[in-house]
C-alpha cells in the first residue's frame, strides 16, 4: 500500500492538502518503508491541478494531511483514496499510526478551512 503524506518541510505534516508542495511517499509493503521526497511543481499541486496526465502521485492508497477542502476530499474519493486526517504534526509518527492501524490524532478545528470552503463552492472541482 501506497501512503503519501503532506508535508511542510518533509518532516511536519502540513495543515492543507490541497496547497501542499512537498509530499513523503511511502510503501508499506517494502521492508522498514523508506520515504521517498516529492516536491511537486505549482501546477501539480493538487489545488492547481487539472487532473490531465499522470501525477507524481498516481497509485496511492492513502493520504495523510492535517486538513482538506471539500474540493480536494471529492477528488481523492473519485480515485479511490482514503483521506486521513490528523492533529499528529510529525509525519513519521502519523506513519508509524498508519501501518500499526492506531487511530490518528483528531486534527481539530482549522479557521484556514472556512475560506476553502467558501473558495470550494465556486471551484470547477
Amino acid at each position: 500500500m501506497k501512503i503519501a503524506i503532506a508535508t511542510k518541510d518533509y518532516t511536519r505534516v502540513a495543515g492543507h492538502a490541497g496547497q501542499a508542495r512537498h509530499w513523503l511517499l511511502y510503501d508499506s509493503e517494502a521492508q522498514g518503508p523508506q520515504p521517498v521526497r516529492v516536491e511537486l511543481p505549482k501546477a501539480q499541486v493538487f489545488h492547481h491541478w487539472e487532473g490531465e496526465g499522470p501525477h507524481p502521485l498516481d497509485g496511492i492508497c492513502a493520504i495523510v494531511a492535517g486538513s482538506a477542502g471539500e474540493g480536494f476530499r471529492r477528488r481523492m474519493a473519485k480515485q479511490g483514496v482514503e483521506l486521513l486526517l490528523t492533529g499528529e504534526p510529525d509525519a513519521d509518527r502519523a506513519l508509524r499510526s498508519v501501518l500499526s492501524g492506531e487511530v490518528l490524532p483528531d486534527p481539530g478545528f482549522d479557521p484556514g478551512m472556512l475560506l476553502c470552503r467558501l473558495r470550494d463552492l465556486f471551484s470547477k472541482h
